[in-house]
């Protein structure tokens, strides 16, 4: 069986690669594959937490779940915006979608 330390350090290394290649990403698609992994950090320490306090209940995995589906719309609608903006500027950078604050 596997300690439940070894999930914690994993999903911080998941929620710091994430972080990292969000703020150092000019590149949309590569910002929101770097948000999925910050949110699937936190959908670990759900998991992990549910198993470390309380091992026979399932609330835990309820979040975990929810926060899965929520994942999904948002990447769906994110993807849906990336491809708009690419559409429109004919890039996906992050400075190329500057123009539409004005």
């Amino acid at each position: 069986m596997v300690p439940v330390q070894c999930f914690f350090i994993l999903s911080a290394i998941l929620f710091f690669i994430g972080v990292l290649g969000f703020t150092t990403r000019r590149n949309l698609i590569a910002m929101l594959i770097s948000v999925e992994l910050v949110l699937n950090a936190v959908d670990l320490n759900f998991a992990a937490f549910n198993r470390l306090l309380y091992p026979g209940a399932m609330e835990g995995m309820f979040f975990t779940l929810f926060s899965i589906g929520i994942s999904a719309a948002e990447s769906a609608v994110a993807i849906a915006i990336i491809l708009n903006a690419y559409h429109h500027f004919n890039s996906n950078s992050v400075k190329s979608i500057q123009n539409l604050k004005f």
